[in-house]
C-alpha cells in the first residue's frame, strides 16, 4: 500500500505542475536587430542566439540557442571533442576584451545524429545540453527552427553569423566581434551541378553569391544561417563545409534545419523549440537548372489542390461572451490594425479584406501621403514583445466624401498571410444589429495599457436612438474612448461570425475632455447623455465596394471549424488527445484520493 501511495504523489505532481510551452511564441525575435541589409560587424545583441563554443577559453565552432536549455551545432565539432572542458559562451560579442553581457554554461550531454555521416557531411547536426538554463533577455534569445513544410527557394535572403576566419587561412582581426554576412540561398540542383552530382544531399541546404566573395569560413561551423518572416527571424541552416570559402560558383553547404523537426523534437522532450514555416514566395527558379547527369525535376511540383476562399469575421481565439475591459492576450481580436505614421501609432483600423484596412477620414489630411503610413496587423502591445505582428506598407489612401463623417480605405503593398492573430472582420452591407445585443469596441491610446500599452477591449450593447434614430444610425450605450482609438470598430457577432458595425471617431472640438460622454465621440454631434451614436457602415457601401471591391462572406455554421487559415506555429496549442488525458487524470486523482482516506 505504502508503495501505491508514493505512485500516486509522484503521479499527482506530475499532473498539477503546468507543462513547458512551446518556444514558438518568444523565438526569433531580436529587440536589438535593425537588419535590413548589409553590414560586416554584427551589432551587439542584433543576434542574441549566436553561441561561442570554447575549449580553454579558444573559440572553435559557433551554435544556435534554441530554447533555454539546448544549443543547435554541427555533428563535425565533437568528432574528437566530449562534454569535459566544453563551455558555451552566450550573448558574447567578442572574442577578446570586455563583454559585459555574456553568460557561460558547460555542457551536459552531447547528442550527435545518429546517422551524421563524416565522410559525405550528411545529417551534420548535434545538440548540446546545457548543465543549466539560461534567463532571456536582450542579449540571449532563442531562434525559431524552420518546420518541415518549409521552402527556402532560390535567391531567399539570408543571414550567417560567427567568429571564424573572414578568408580562406585569414583569422578574425582583433578584437574578434562577432561577424555578419547577407547571402541568398542557392538551390540543391544548381548546388549539385557546382558540387558535382550527388554530393549535395536532401538534408543540405546551400548559400552565397555566383560570383563568389560573401560565405562562411572555418571558425563558423555550427552556427546559424537564418531568414526573417514578417517580424521573426527562422533558422534554415547549420554552418557545415564548402571548398575554400567564398570561391566563385561554389557556394557554403549547410545542414537543412527543416529536414530535423522530428529528430530534434524526439531529444527535447519538454518546453521544445519554436519550430515556424517559412514559406518562400513566387516559383522555384531552381527547377529549370540541369546540368549532366542531375535528374530531370519533378513534373508536378506540389499537388493541386482548390484553394478555400478567405472568410471573414472569424476570431479562432476569441471567446468573448461577457466583461472585459482590457485585452489578456493576443489574437481576440484579430483584425485590429495599429496605422502608424513615422513609427508612432496614430490611429486604429481594422483588416476588411486581403488587402484593405478601413479606418476614420479624420485620421488624415485631405490630400494624405500614402508613403508616410505603415499597417501593423497582429499587435497586441504598442510597446514590448508582438510575436505574431506584421508590418506592411501602404500603397493608397481613399476617403469617402459623404456629407458628415467619413471613412478611408488604406491600400496594402502586400497581401498579409492570415493566421490565427491576423483575420478580416466582416463588413455591415444592411445587418440588422438588433437592441441589446451586444457589442465591443477596442482600440490603442498611450493612456491605458499599461506601459506596454495594450490593447483596450470595451463591452457595450446596442440601445434604442430615441430622437436620433436614423437608418443611418447605430446607437450604444456609452464607454470611454481616446485619440487613439479613433477609426477602430463597433463590432458584434452575428450567426457565429463578427461583423463591423461602425468606425470609431473621437471628436476634437468637445468642450470637456474629461467628460467620458463629451470625450468619447461618436460620429455625430447629437449623442444623448446616455447614448453614443454611430454611422452605420453600411452608409458607406458603395464606396466601400468601389475601395474595397466584393465584400468577403461569413463562413457557414458546417464550415466554421475548417476556415482557410495558416497557422505557422507547428507547435503552438493543445495536442489533439488532450481531452484524453484530462479524463486520465481525473481518473488517477480519485484512485490517489480513495487509497488515502
Amino acid at each position: 500500500m505504502a508503495l501505491y501511495k508514493v505512485t500516486c504523489v509522484a503521479a499527482l505532481l506530475m499532473i498539477l505542475i503546468p507543462e513547458s510551452h512551446s518556444q514558438a511564441d518568444v523565438c526569433g525575435q531580436p529587440p536589438l536587430n535593425p537588419r535590413i541589409v548589409g553590414g560586416q560587424v554584427a551589432p551587439a545583441g542584433a543576434w542574441p542566439w549566436q553561441v561561442s563554443l570554447q575549449i580553454g577559453g579558444s573559440h572553435f565552432c559557433g551554435g544556435s540557442l534554441i530554447n533555454n536549455q539546448w544549443v543547435l551545432s554541427a555533428a563535425h565539432c565533437f568528432q574528437s571533442i566530449g562534454t569535459s572542458g566544453l563551455v558555451v559562451s552566450l550573448g558574447r560579442q567578442s572574442q577578446e576584451g570586455s563583454n559585459p553581457n555574456a553568460v557561460s554554461r558547460t555542457v551536459a550531454q552531447i547528442i550527435n545524429h545518429p546517422n551524421y555521416n563524416p565522410s559525405t557531411s550528411d545529417n551534420d547536426i548535434s545538440l548540446l545540453r546545457l548543465s543549466s538554463p539560461v534567463t532571456f533577455n536582450n542579449f540571449i534569445r532563442p531562434v525559431c527552427l524552420a518546420a518541415s513544410d518549409s521552402t527556402f527557394f532560390n535567391g531567399t535572403d539570408s543571414w550567417v553569423t560567427g567568429w571564424g576566419t573572414i578568408g580562406f587561412g585569414v583569422p578574425l582581426p582583433s578584437p574578434q566581434n562577432l561577424m555578419e554576412v547577407e547571402v541568398p540561398a542557392v538551390g540543391n540542383r544548381q548546388c549539385n551541378c557546382d558540387y558535382g552530382v550527388g554530393r549535395i544531399t536532401d538534408n543540405m541546404i546551400c548559400a552565397g553569391l555566383r560570383e563568389g566573395g560573401r560565405d562562411s569560413c572555418q571558425g563558423d561551423s555550427g552556427g546559424p544561417m537564418v531568414s526573417k518572416q514578417n517580424s521573426r527571424w527562422i533558422q534554415s541552416g547549420v554552418v557545415s563545409f564548402g571548398r575554400g570559402c567564398a570561391l566563385p560558383n561554389f557556394p557554403g553547404v549547410y545542414a537543412r534545419v527543416s529536414r530535423y523537426q522530428t529528430w530534434i523534437n524526439s531529444q527535447i522532450s519538454t518546453n521544445q523549440p519554436g519550430f515556424l514555416t517559412f514559406r518562400s514566395t513566387g516559383t522555384d527558379g531552381d527547377l529549370s537548372v540541369t546540368c549532366a547527369g542531375l535528374p530531370a525535376p519533378p513534373t508536378t511540383i506540389a499537388p493541386t489542390t482548390t484553394a478555400r476562399p478567405v472568410v471573414c469575421g472569424q476570431a479562432p481565439r476569441n471567446t468573448r461572451i461577457l466583461g472585459g475591459s482590457s485585452v489578456a492576450s493576443a489574437g481576440i481580436w484579430p483584425w485590429m490594425a495599429s496605422l502608424q505614421k513615422n513609427g508612432s501609432h496614430m490611429c486604429g483600423g481594422t483588416l476588411v479584406s486581403v488587402d484593405s484596412v478601413l479606418s476614420n477620414a479624420d485620421c488624415f489630411p485631405s490630400s494624405p501621403v500614402a508613403s508616410e503610413w505603415t499597417v501593423v496587423l497582429g499587435r497586441l502591445n504598442q510597446n514590448g514583445s508582438n510575436p505574431f505582428e506584421v508590418t506592411l506598407n501602404v500603397t493608397n489612401i481613399t476617403l469617402s466624401n459623404l456629407t458628415g463623417s467619413n471613412v478611408a480605405v488604406l491600400l496594402l503593398s502586400a497581401q498579409p498571410i492570415l493566421t490565427d492573430y491576423i483575420q478580416p472582420i466582416c463588413l455591415d452591407n444592411g445587418q440588422t444589429f438588433a437592441v441589446g445585443s451586444t457589442c465591443w469596441a477596442a482600440g490603442w491610446s498611450s493612456g491605458r495599457g499599461g506601459e506596454e500599452q495594450a490593447l483596450q477591449e470595451f463591452q457595450t450593447s446596442v440601445v434604442n436612438c430615441g430622437n436620433t434614430s436614423s437608418s443611418d444610425s447605430i446607437c450604444t450605450g456609452t464607454f470611454t474612448l481616446e485619440q487613439g482609438d479613433s477609426g477602430g470598430p463597433i463590432m458584434c457577432q452575428l450567426g457565429g461570425s463578427w461583423f463591423q458595425a461602425a468606425v470609431l471617431a473621437v471628436q476634437n472640438n468637445s468642450s470637456s475632455t474629461n467628460s467620458s460622454t463629451n470625450s468619447t465621440s461618436s460620429t455625430r454631434s447629437d449623442t444623448r447623455e446616455d447614448v453614443m451614436v454611430f454611422t452605420k457602415l453600411s452608409t458607406y457601401q458603395v464606396f466601400l465596394a468601389r475601395t474595397v471591391g466584393a465584400f468577403l462572406s461569413p463562413t457557414s455554421n458546417s464550415t466554421a471549424n475548417s476556415t482557410a487559415t495558416t497557422v505557422v506555429a507547428t507547435t503552438a496549442g493543445a495536442p489533439a488527445h488532450s481531452t484524453f488525458f484530462f479524463f486520465f487524470h481525473l481518473l488517477v486523482f480519485f484512485v490517489c484520493v480513495h487509497l488515502f482516506l
